[in-house]
């Protein structure tokens, strides 16, 4: 506990480094499958529009999120900011 009564809290763990076009890539193919079986099924008469609508639209969005991803990729961490002890204050 600190000085004040409250209990201290550890400091939050780094985000992890991953690669988000790679993950919007396995969704949007997930979509597309989707797409690919509501398909079938509407033509089965099983399913109406609004499921390959619904499909379409996350295809979209996911092909958007690659664009983003790519675009927005660092190959370094930033650097310029200043090392901190953890608490968001920066080290002396």
């Amino acid at each position: 506990m600190g000085a004040d009564g409250r209990p201290r809290l550890r400091p939050s763990p780094a985000p992890l480094d991953v690669d988000l076009h790679l993950i919007m890539a396995v969704g949007t193919a997930g979509w597309a499958l989707i797409l690919i079986a509501s398909g079938v099924l509407a033509l089965l008469g099983h399913v109406t529009a609004p499921a390959g609508a619904t499909s379409a639209a996350g295809i979209a969005i996911g092909l958007y999120g690659m664009h983003w991803a790519r675009k927005n990729r660092t190959a370094e961490p930033d650097s310029a900011a200043p090392p901190t002890d953890g608490t968001g204050s920066p080290t002396p």
